[in-house]
């Protein structure tokens, strides 16, 4: 017998919804990587993207322990000397909710080609709504 090895001809993809309300971020962002990853399923295949859709709403509402809302940062730079940029995760969430959670999750999958194309099965939005109702993506209780 030998062991089985998905392919990408034979993935079954779903479409999973998230409520991010009252959740703390790192629990909720390392749950979503499994989904996205496909360790939830039993053919999961490492070297083959196996992961489902999921949409998270309500990113908004997501929860910081502690003063981290004040005490972390987050860096980047514009590649001149000087030109690094620091803000507040405060900051950030009244400017681009969004980005809290995807930066998360993104930490948490594969930093490699896989990881590149899995990263865009994650759709987050502001608010209660989305536009992937075609999809009829299932509710998710993380």
């Amino acid at each position: 017998m030998s062991t089985y090895m998905a392919k990408n001809e034979t993935v079954d993809r779903n479409w999973y919804v998230v409520d991010a309300a009252g959740k703390t971020l790192g629990r909720l962002a390392s749950e979503i990587a499994q989904y996205i990853r496909g360790k939830h399923k039993p053919t999961f295949t490492p070297h083959v993207d196996m992961g489902d859709y999921v949409v998270v709403i309500n990113a908004e509402k997501v929860k910081l322990t502690g003063k981290k809302w004040d005490d972390k940062k987050h860096y980047s730079h514009t590649n001149y000397p000087g030109g690094i940029k620091e803000v507040t995760y405060r900051e950030l969430r009244d400017k681009d909710p969004e980005f809290i959670i995807e930066k998360a999750v993104k930490g948490m999958l594969p930093h490699n080609k896989l990881g590149r194309q899995m990263i865009k099965k994650l759709k987050v939005y502001s608010g209660s709504n989305h536009p992937h109702q075609a999809q009829e993506p299932k509710k998710l209780e993380l």
